[in-house]
């Protein structure tokens, strides 16, 4: 090849003269040189560091402002501060010497990726692939080659908008609203949060005892809380939670039983609490004893018991905001006894048919069983009565009176009435024995003779009757009836109408009371019985 392929020449005045590529062997990506030699290239990489990242920065701007001068005319050379991703492999022309200039590939690396569109100025950006795009003498395609370089290192530089402080106004705009909206949101809720906490450390509560009268219920099974919500619901205290740590403070604070309260309006927890826990506060309770009638009944001595009308009538009692007592009357309750359907006071229907053959006054004898029961204070009449009977009738079928009855062929009122008797005439460890003189003289027949039963439309709870006494006609007098009397004569305790239930075996068919503790000798025949009689007084018993 001649020596024209050299890649620098001398004009005839010396001056150095710049080889088109066409002319230096160079060729376009993927076609021959011009003289048939395959070019070689290498891919150009992006750059995957930081430094890289810097160095294309640089060769972007050296290369822009290449391409700016030379569009003023002058042909300057690339700037030696230039830097490629990578250090592209020099290219030594063939046929050329070796001392030679060597070429960079940029150019060839440019050609094959080189993007069209316009230029900075406006016009269309010439691919290097189109010949007919370069200038006289091939400097569009040195302008191309150095357009290459220049976006190659934009293209692998991270876009900036220029002053950093662009856009920081804005920003500030925008973030410092939602800065301002998340704490109000915080102090909010920490707000709410404190006054939670302040409540649960410092629950509210009123100051002093209080005033005035309320009633407040303790259902059964009701917790601390519960008792503390009604006391709320009443205007009592002011928090459930302050009457709950108030209870908690007390070491009897567990002991609030079920039932009515007497309390006053606004109190402290603690006053509320103290209260609750003074049995003089309890209102509508009533306790019931075996044995008890219907009426208030003399006993040793002056003393005075009071009957289960008197009880109910106490318990219905509530004090007003003025202090006045209100109460229902005992007459009120006796009207109710005897003017109302027995059905509709809670009288159960195995006891309506014993009933009917009782006195009205006292069709409610011994349907009333021993146990506690809570009325609620300023009840009328015959809620009283219903709630007390209803309850007690709860209380004796638990005991199993209306499925064992049938087993000593009496009616459940029957065995009521017969556990009465034994409650009256005997102790306990005696009640058995007694029931089963009852249940032996019933079919003879036999009167019993029991004085008891003489002494119940007397109002005595006493077992010493009179000569007259004896000899006074009447319902209950079982020295001149037969049989049973209409009603119990009294109120039946548990073991009483156990041993109604469930007799003790034997033959007796008398008794008297032969010791001093109260205990009965039992007998057979009138020889023992007359023989017992003689003990017993000989002991000072009677």
């Amino acid at each position: 090849m001649s020596t024209s392929t050299r890649s620098d020449r001398q004009d005839d005045t010396g001056s150095e003269v710049r080889i088109p590529r066409r002319e230096r062997g160079l060729r376009r990506p993927g076609g021959p040189s011009a003289e048939g030699h395959p070019t070689r290239r290498r891919e150009w990489e992006p750059p995957t560091t930081a430094l890289a990242a810097r160095e294309s920065e640089q060769a972007s701007d050296g290369a822009d402002a290449v391409t700016d001068t030379m569009r003023r005319g002058h042909v300057p050379e690339v700037p030696s501060r230039v830097a490629l991703p990578h250090p592209p492999e020099p290219v030594r022309p063939r046929g050329g010497p070796a001392e030679h200039r060597t070429q960079p590939v940029a150019a060839a690396a440019r050609a094959s990726w080189a993007p069209t569109g316009p230029t900075p100025s406006g016009g269309a950006r010439r691919s290097g692939a189109d010949p007919a795009s370069r200038g006289p003498g091939g400097s569009g395609d040195d302008l191309d080659v150095l357009g290459g370089l220049g976006e190659l290192g934009r293209s692998t530089s991270t876009p900036s908008s220029g002053d950093p402080a662009d856009g920081q106004p804005a920003r500030r705009r925008l973030v410092w609203p939602i800065v301002a909206a998340v704490l109000v949101l915080a102090l909010a809720g920490g707000a709410f949060f404190a006054r939670d906490l302040w409540g649960v450390v410092f629950p509210p509560d009123f100051d002093g005892p209080g005033s005035g009268h309320v009633v407040v219920q303790v259902a059964d099974g009701d917790s601390t809380r519960d008792i503390g919500e009604s006391l709320v619901t009443a205007g009592v205290v002011a928090s459930a939670r302050g009457f709950g740590q108030a209870a908690e403070d007390d070491p009897r604070g567990r002991g609030i039983q079920p039932g009515y309260y007497d309390m006053a309006r606004q109190m402290t927890a603690a006053e509320a609490v103290g209260r609750m826990l003074d049995p003089a506060s309890r209102l509508g309770r009533l306790e019931v004893r075996g044995g008890i009638q219907l009426d208030d009944t003399a006993g040793v001595g002056s003393a005075r018991v009071p009957g289960v009308l008197s009880l109910i009538a106490q318990a219905t009692c509530v004090v007003e905001d003025s202090g006045q007592r209100r109460c229902v009357s005992v007459d009120d309750l006796r009207r109710a006894m005897v003017g109302t359907d027995p059905a509709q006071l809670g009288v159960p229907d195995w006891a309506l048919d014993g009933l009917r053959k009782a006195p009205p006054e006292r069709r409610l004898e011994g349907l009333v069983a021993p146990g506690t029961y809570d009325v609620r204070p300023g009840s009328d009449a015959v809620s009283a009565l219903t709630t007390v009977v209803r309850t007690s009738a709860e209380t004796l079928e638990s005991a199993g009176l209306v499925t064992k009855a049938a087993a000593n062929d009496v009616t459940p009122y029957q065995a009521l009435i017969i556990g009465s008797i034994a409650e009256r005439e005997g102790i306990e460890s005696d009640f058995r024995r007694v029931a089963r003189v009852i249940y032996n003289r019933l079919p003879i027949p036999m009167r019993l003779q029991m004085d008891s039963t003489i002494n119940y439309p007397l109002d005595r709870q006493t077992l010493l009757t009179t000569p007259v006494d004896r000899d006074t006609p009447g319902p209950y007098n079982t020295y001149l009836n037969f049989g049973l009397p209409p009603t119990p004569i009294g109120a039946v305790s548990t073991p009483a109408l156990t041993a109604a239930l469930n007799p003790e075996v034997g033959a007796w068919v008398y008794f008297v009371k032969c010791e001093k503790d109260g205990a009965s000798c039992f007998a057979v025949t009138p020889e023992e019985h007359d023989a017992n009689r003689r003990l017993a007084q000989d002991r000072g018993v009677y």
